[in-house]
């Protein structure tokens, strides 16, 4: 990479746009990295790390093209939307083609073209926009993040029971701020990464049952794991209040990781960004710290 290549990150305001922002800035200039936001509000909230900041819209193509000039590395964070989100990413594609972009790195899913995880389906359908729009691309294959867990604990804790439908699968998850600094190392590499293919995961993997331990361990209170058909953990979730679609794509993530959906022991993670993966421990005691119990 050149001196003057300049980067873009989409969803910068978002939960890993921030820390790839972040990792970035420990060995790029603010002024080659962009970032782009759907509005001015969450613009103002970025000014304070002086990089540029560009609005723009993966559902409104017209907003792209202006966003998208002059930039030669470009990282699309898989949009939030479920089932919106293979024709916007579409659109991402077909502006970053017309701006000349040199690379696209795009946050997939571990594994996809072999994922169990239902979650996989819009992921493989945009690998497969990217590998016929003759984009220069490099595929992030994200494994879980620990925190996707980590956002039970709390209720876990109060009520000593940890419920999931992953059975005896194995997670080997990270830290989402491990995920963003391996996207911020393809997007500052000194090499080509047009091609490359990184299935990202954890260094250690566990299962559900060694989740609730360790929270129980950590707590000094009793929870359990309690393995639940997916179905039932479905219906458990939209009983705790969450909306259909998101209860069915939980139940469904969970499902998979039993299948192995979310095993991965290649260490590419780790190679990746240069030291050992956040334990799931460790964001276990992280969360644990932010509320008493």
């Amino acid at each position: 990479m050149s001196n003057e290549t300049t980067i873009l990150v989409t969803g910068a305001s978002g939960q890993l746009g921030r820390l790839v922002i972040d990792a970035l800035l420990k060995s790029t200039p603010a002024t080659r990295i962009h970032a782009l936001v759907r509005n001015a509000k969450a613009a103002a909230s970025l000014a304070p790390l002086g990089v540029k900041t560009r609005i723009g819209d993966y559902a409104d193509p017209r907003t792209l093209d202006a966003a998208f000039a002059g930039i030669d590395r470009l990282l699309l964070i898989s949009s939030n939307d479920l089932g919106a989100r293979t024709a916007q990413h579409a659109n991402v594609i077909d502006a970053a083609k017309r701006a000349g972009v040199r690379l696209l790195a795009y946050t997939s899913l571990l594994h996809a073209d072999t994922s169990p995880l239902g979650l996989a389906r819009e992921h493989v359908q945009t690998e497969t926009l990217l590998q016929a729009s003759g984009l220069p691309f490099a595929l992030l294959r994200n494994g879980w993040y620990t925190e996707n867990y980590a956002a039970t604990i709390a209720a876990a804790v109060e009520r000593g029971v940890l419920a999931g439908s992953a059975g005896d699968g194995r997670i080997s998850s990270a830290a989402r701020a491990d995920y963003a600094q391996a996207a911020a190392a393809v997007l500052s590499a000194p090499d080509e990464q047009a091609g490359r293919i990184y299935e990202l995961a954890g260094d250690d993997s566990y299962t559900l049952a060694q989740f609730a331990a360790e929270v129980s361990a950590q707590a000094k209170k009793p929870v359990e794991y309690r393995n639940l058909t997916e179905a039932e953990y479905k219906a458990a979730l939209i009983g705790a209040g969450l909306p259909e679609p998101v209860a069915a794509l939980i139940s469904d993530s969970d499902s998979g990781a039993s299948q192995g959906g979310l095993f991965d022991d290649s260490g590419t993670l780790r190679k990746l960004i240069g030291h050992p993966t956040t334990p799931f421990a460790s964001t276990i005691a992280a969360t644990l710290a932010t509320f008493k119990h």
